[in-house]
């Protein structure tokens, strides 16, 4: 899990945080810092290993993602190990 304390992602942004060149904030440019890249990469990181990525937020509290991957994979009887 990685959290933070900072000003939250709002509830409405929450479903698009995982696509390319998404930025909640608006009002930033890229002067700023970031592209809305990070979020798109770690979970296309995350899926490849099977895995799973979720995002809690809270506004004016901060952010967390929890990022699980499972030590062992076993794969269906019909997909290709």
């Amino acid at each position: 899990m990685v959290s933070d304390t900072g000003v939250g992602i709002p509830e409405g942004d929450l479903p698009h945080v995982y696509e390319r060149f998404y930025r909640a904030d608006k009002s930033h440019s890229r002067e700023m810092g970031g592209t809305g890249l990070g979020l798109s990469i770690t979970k296309s990181a995350v899926m490849m290993h099977k895995g799973s990525i979720t995002v809690t937020s809270k506004l004016g509290e901060g952010t967390s993602f929890l990022v699980k991957i499972p030590l062992n994979y076993i794969p269906d009887e019909d997909e290709p190990a």
